[in-house]
Order: C-alpha cells, then structure tokens, then sequence
C-alpha cells in the first residue's frame, strides 16, 4: 500500500513538473516573440530602413516615384505628414528602382507592367500583391483641337470593336500570347491626310521602350493603328515623362501617349481622349533574397552594350553633342566677339549708347538664368508655332548662352591689352577698327585663349540637357540603355569616360596652341 501511495506521489511531482515546464516554455516561447519583434524594430530604426508590407506601412516611409507620373500624384498625399514620409522624385524609373536596390528609398510606386518589367532579372526585389490603386489610360491631345481629338476617339472605338486593341496588348503581355499578336500596318493603307507626332517617354516597359534601336510597345502599336485608320503618318518623339503635356499643349506635338492617366489636375491643361486599358498601381520593395547573384562583368557589358547593339545609342548621341557644341562655340564666339567690341568702344568713347544697353540686357539675362530653362523657352515658348529642328534649337540656346560668356572673357581680355597699343595704332594712320583687329584682338586673343577653351568644355557638358526636350545627346544615350537594362554603373561610367576623353583631347589641343603662339613669340 505503501509502495502504491509513493507511487502516485511521484506520478503527481512528475505531472506538476511537466506542467511547469510547459508553461515556462510557453512564456518563454511569448517573450522570445517579443523580443524578436523589438530587436527587428531596433534593426530598422539603425539601418533606416523601413519593411513595407501593404499600404499601412507607407506612413513614414521614403517612397519612389517617377516625376509627373500617377504614382507621383498619389504618392504626394503622403508627403509632409506627422510621421515624416519622404517623397523621392525621379525622372527615370530605372533611377527609382535602382535607389531601392541601394536601400536608399523603401519602395517605388509605378504601374503594374513597367514594375514587372524593371524587377524582370532583378531577384532582390518583389511586386505587392496588394494593388496601391487602379486606373484608365487615354491619350492627351492639346484642348484646342477638338477636331483631332473626335477623330482619335472614332478610331479608338472601331479598334476595340474589331478587337485590334486587345490583341495588340495582348501581344506584350501575358505568358501566353505574348509575341503571338504582333501587330502590322496594312500594305494598301495611303498616309495622305497628313502626320500625326506623338510624343512618348520611351522608359515604360511594355507600354513604350527600345529595342533594336526603334521604340516599340503597347502605345505605339496602338499609336500606329490609329494612324492607319485616319490615313496619318505617325512620327514618334522621345521625351521626359514629365515633358508631354507641354509638348502638346504648345502643339510641339499632336498627342501625347506614353501610359499616361486622366486626373483632375491634368484635364485643366489638355483634353484626354476616351480610356484604351485599365490598369493598376502597384509598390515595389526589397524582397528577401538580398544577396540575389550578380552578373559578371563581361556579362553586364554584353547585356548593355552589345546585345541589340546598344552602343548606337551613345554613338549617336556623342554624333549630336560634337555637332551642337561645334556649331554653338562657333556661333557663339561671334556674338560674343561683337558684344565684347560694343562694350569695350563705349566704355571707351561713350558711343554706341544704345547697342551698348541691349547688350547689357542681354548679359544680364543669359547669364542669370539657368541654360535649362533658357533651351525650354526657346523649344516650348520662341518656337511654339514653329516645327524647327530639334538640333538647330539646341545650336541656337547654347550659341546665345555661350555668346555672353564668351563676350565678357573677351571684354577681360581686350581690357587687359595696354592702352599704348591702341594710340599706337592711331598714330600710323589706322582708324579705331582697324586698329581693334589688327592690332588689339590678336593680342587679346591670346591672352585668353585658355579660358575661352573652359568655356568650350563647359559648353560640352552643358549638352548633356538636350534630353528635355527629346534630343539624343551622350547623356541620354546613356539614359536609353539604363532605360532597358536597369543597370546604372556602365552605362553612367562610359558616357563619363567618354566625356573625359573628348575634355582631354581639347586640353591637349589647346596646350600644343598656346606653346606654338608662345614659341611664335620667340
């Protein structure tokens, strides 16, 4: 009997132990938890970075965006808030989705394909499945052309009841059809009733993009069948995003489609035509896989360079930024040549009151404001009626900013030359211009040849703006290539390369002319 009642008191000792330890675990287990979840908030609050998981999270975070684009609008509700949400603005999203990457913002805000086409080979990153919001594309068209806009609707309307609009997206997206739809003009289509420019931001995979040097896609496609059923010519221009609308509004070009969404705040700039396709907005963010394998280098270099040639993208844009700086330092140098001789004879007669004055102005002008916005005015606002090349414009702005430069460096230098080879001049009978070119440019020449040559490098930089209004230069050669293939560091190192050789090459240039003049001095 006993033996049986220290039996079940051990039984019972062994129960409340068992019972214990399972509660202590169970408590531990809770605290482990806890702790986890405060140690994953202090890793964050250190590493400033921020996990996105749905659109709750967004409160605080830094959010990407491409500039002017839906994902913007939407994304700028959030900026300025208490908990101190930043709004990254870029002009690329191939600059936004690399900034995610780098951990420098927390996710990018885009629409659902161009996201699904930029994370394409990009392991670290992942879509949310929860949509941020949805909407209609349509085509702007500038609100004085009614007549345009009609037309575009009518043929829109006749595409989707033939079906020819769902085979064309169909033909870029999903796994299933794609490539099967490829859409193709007809061969008895007569483009007689004029053309139709359709501006586009080529960086907006599968919608507009490159490839094989050409800019195809969803818009495009659609763009081109509307202009068989109108029986127009359809002439694509490249742009920034957030450049469209200007470009039509001020009828640089007829429409303007490059995924683009009606808003309020659009619609009281430019009429939008009937919607083509629903679509999403969804947030990009750093998956898991962190440590996603890298491509090597010779890899990388195929995939940017020579895959589709790619290269002819900086070819043509080195082509057109050694055609602009040429002309525009040539051009330049004369007006800054003329504007220095006018300031120099009135500072030393007192005559020519009044070229004098306009040159003033115009100094005043041109070298307070930024040439940026001096390109845009003249692209957008001197030549709004005008269909003028987008190369002369470029010569034309840069030629204008250069002139002021060049003339006060003249003026500098003409000042600098002493004042007794001037009345030496005189006194053998030369009158003052000809006593100003013989004998004082050429000295003055010399003396500021060096900086005259800054300002020749400055100006090859300077191109590196053409892009804004849809000019291939170096730079936006670079731009396209980072545009298809996501990767920033060789395709932004070669165009530096290649800009460092030409600004090298002057130098050289420039000092083999100085020692000859000095040598010729001898």
């Amino acid at each position: 009997m006993k033996k049986k009642l220290l039996l079940l008191a051990a039984l019972a000792v062994m129960s409340l132990t068992i019972v214990g330890v399972g509660d202590v675990s169970a408590e531990e287990t809770t605290v482990t938890k806890q702790q986890a979840g405060e140690e994953q908030q202090d890793e964050e609050k250190q590493s400033g970075e921020k996990v996105i998981e749905s659109i709750d999270d967004l409160s605080g975070a830094k959010i990407g965006v491409q500039l002017g684009t839906v994902g913007d609008i939407y994304a700028s509700d959030y900026e300025g808030d208490d908990a101190g949400t930043v709004v990254e603005r870029y002009n690329k999203l191939a600059d936004a989705v690399q900034a995610l990457k780098q951990g420098k913002i927390d996710c990018v805000i885009v629409d659902e394909q161009p996201a699904k086409a930029s994370i394409e080979n990009e392991d670290s990153l992942k879509i949310l499945d929860e949509p941020f919001k949805m909407e209609e594309y349509a085509i702007c068209i500038a609100k004085d052309n009614d007549e345009l806009l009609e037309k575009i609707n009518s043929a829109l309307s006749e595409l989707r009841e033939e079906g020819t609009l769902d085979k064309i997206i169909s033909n870029y997206i999903g796994d299933d059809t794609k490539g099967q739809y490829p859409y193709v003009s007809g061969e008895e289509i007569s483009y007689d009733n004029g053309v139709i420019t359709v501006a586009t931001n080529a960086a907006f995979k599968p919608y507009e993009y490159y490839e094989g040097g050409e800019i195809v896609g969803i818009d495009i496609d659609i763009a081109k069948a509307i202009g068989d059923k109108l029986g127009m010519e359809i002439v694509i221009e490249d742009m920034e995003f957030d450049a469209i609308i200007n470009a039509v509004d001020s009828h640089k070009a007829d429409i303007g489609i490059a995924g683009m969404t009606m808003t309020e705040e659009r619609a009281k700039s430019i009429s939008f035509s009937d919607s083509y396709t629903t679509t999403k907005q969804v947030m990009i963010v750093r998956g898991e896989n962190l440590a996603a394998e890298e491509l090597t280098f010779r890899e990388n270099f195929v995939r940017n360079f020579i895959t589709d040639s790619r290269w002819q993208y900086l070819a043509k844009g080195l082509k057109n930024t050694i055609i602009i700086a040429l002309c525009a330092v040539f051009i330049g140098m004369i007006i800054g040549f003329l504007v220095a001789v006018v300031r120099v004879t009135h500072d030393k007669t007192g005559g020519l009151v009044i070229l004098n004055a306009i040159c003033r102005l115009y100094l005043m002008i041109i070298r307070g404001t930024p040439i940026m916005i001096q390109l845009l005015i003249i692209y957008y606002v001197v030549f709004k009626s005008v269909n003028v090349d987008k190369i002369l414009v470029a010569v034309i702005a840069f030629a204008i900013n250069s002139g002021a430069y060049v003339a006060e460096i003249m003026r500098g230098g003409i000042m600098s030359v002493d004042e007794g080879q001037m009345e030496a001049g005189r006194s053998l009978g030369l009158n003052y211009s000809q006593t100003m070119t013989s004998i004082v440019l050429p000295q003055a020449i010399k003396v500021v040849l060096p900086s005259l040559a800054n300002e020749f490098i400055s100006l090859i930089k300077e191109t590196s703006i053409c892009g804004y209004i849809g000019l291939i230069d170096l730079t936006r050669g670079g731009d396209i290539i980072r545009s298809i293939t996501y990767e920033a560091f060789l395709p932004l190192i070669s165009v530096s390369i290649i800009y460092l050789v030409i600004v090298e090459a002057l130098t050289f240039g420039v000092r083999k002319l100085e020692n000859r003049m000095s040598t010729d001095e001898k």
